[in-house]
């Protein structure tokens, strides 16, 4: 994995959002948190150089090639007009939204990424995943991951209608744990996490500051080396967590 150095402009910050899960459990409660969501944003405006939506932003997102899903006009209309003003907004695909086209780098001016990437910032490296399918184990959902991400089975999906389809991935979506209110809001400790495991196994062969991951839904910030922390962002659905870096150190913080 290639590092890219980026430097910071005096004064501005990076800010990382991850696990909003929009659109669960039902439609008033899911526009309640957009709204939050956007508010958070006008409050990082005035000093954002980078925004990184982490992933599963959407609880599902399937975009067709001339068709992309109802709703979230607040949220999506924020982000071109963060971008139009010259914040770079990098957005992760994660497990409820992986599939993603062209519509968010196009329309919303928005960069992409499928994959971890390695950054710099002034000095410091970066290692940024929405965290799905890292660290031991877990192999069902790995399984299933390439099931979902496979071309011919996103092509045979793209087949159904948009109603449909929509129908039928809101009807599970609105019936997971999480949409149900079951989390996993318990810490099972360094040897047990997933995530953290990865970052420590990663960390023998690389020079990483900061891990900075999504998908767990629990806010952590834990030294896992002399020089090393693993931050994982939390979640926008009871947390409302965030990350900021000020190009100095790394904060885990909670929007009110």
């Amino acid at each position: 994995m290639t590092i890219v150095s980026k430097n910071i402009t005096q004064g501005k910050k990076i800010y990382f959002i991850s696990d909003c899960h929009l659109g669960i459990p039902d439609y008033k409660s899911s526009l309640a948190r957009e709204k939050k969501l956007v508010a958070l944003l006008e409050s990082i405006e005035p000093d954002a150089q980078e925004i990184y939506l982490l992933g599963d932003i959407f609880d599902f997102w399937f975009e067709y090639r001339h068709v992309v899903p109802k709703g979230y006009v607040r949220l999506l209309g924020k982000l071109a007009q963060l971008t139009d003003k010259g914040i770079t907004i990098n957005f992760f695909t994660g497990n409820h939204d992986m599939w993603v086209r062209n519509y968010f780098k196009d329309e919303l001016g928005l960069r992409l990424y499928n994959a971890a990437i390695l950054c710099n910032y002034e000095g410091k490296t970066f290692y940024i995943a929405h965290g799905d399918g890292l660290g031991p184990g877990d192999y069902g959902y790995k399984f299933l991951k390439k099931i979902f991400s496979n071309f011919l089975c996103k092509w045979l999906f793209a087949r159904l209608h948009p109603n449909f389809a929509y129908s039928l991935a809101l009807f599970f979506s609105r019936r997971s744990r999480l949409a149900r209110g079951e989390t996993d809001s318990i810490y099972l400790g360094e040897e047990k996490e997933r995530l953290i495991c990865y970052a420590k196994n990663y960390l023998k062969t690389h020079d990483v500051d900061y891990f900075i991951f999504g998908h767990r839904h629990l806010p952590l910030d834990i030294n896992i080396g002399k020089n090393s922390r693993y931050l994982n962002i939390g979640d926008w659905f009871s947390n409302f967590s965030y990350v900021v870096f000020d190009g100095q150190d790394v904060f885990l913080k909670k929007f009110e």
